[in-house]
């Protein structure tokens, strides 16, 4: 097994799905952002699957499409992206799998108003639609944000769904910085086995 030669610094929970996306993903794969946001993890993932590769990213708000369509036009990923303004638990009506990685960065859409967040009964049906479209050895991360009240009600909820799944067919590790503020953000990676 090679590793890269970079040392390794644990920083966040995004870090560490960043970490697991570069590891997990390679040139030509399809993949899912399903939470967009501002465009960062759409973008850092447009690089990854390379410009045989295509990212398909979701988010409710049109202000977060439009800030993610500048970022890959300005980056010269527009073609290898289809951004759409849909909820996370719309991607199996969306995307034929199988796609080898889903990333979700839950909360909010930095930069705006903290009233429009995810919700926990959306983000259990889209991390259920993940698992259905990811390939044998794909990867799902979340990064969950307990900081705020809806943000702990999904930790608490993803923790009981991921705990639930068969070991037959998935991994699933939990990161926790058992050091640091009970708001920090957590991070579940699932892995398919078969």
């Amino acid at each position: 097994m090679e590793y890269d030669q970079e040392r390794f610094v644990l920083r966040n929970a995004r870090h560490l799905a960043a970490d697991y996306m570069m590891r997990s993903i390679r040139e030509g794969d399809a993949v899912i952002d399903a939470t967009m946001g501002n465009g960062k993890d759409t973008l850092f993932l447009c690089g990854l699957v390379g410009k045989n590769g295509h990212v398909y990213a979701f988010d409710v708000q049109a202000e977060a499409v439009e800030r993610t369509r500048e970022r890959v036009r300005e980056a010269g990923y527009a073609e290898r992206t289809t951004l759409l303004l849909a909820g996370h638990e719309t991607m199996g009506d969306h995307v034929r799998g199988p796609v080898q990685a889903v990333m979700f960065n839950l909360g909010w859409l930095p930069g705006a108003e903290h009233a429009v967040t995810t919700k926990t009964d959306t983000t259990l049906k889209a991390v259920d639609a993940a698992l259905e479209l990811i390939a044998p050895g794909g990867i799902v991360t979340v990064c969950v944000y307990p900081g705020h009240e809806e943000g702990m009600r999904e930790l608490e909820a993803l923790r009981t769904y991921v705990s639930e799944l068969s070991v037959r067919t998935f991994n699933v590790l939990y990161h926790s910085f058992v050091n640091a503020s009970l708001q920090t953000p957590r991070l579940f990676l699932i892995q398919r086995n078969k």
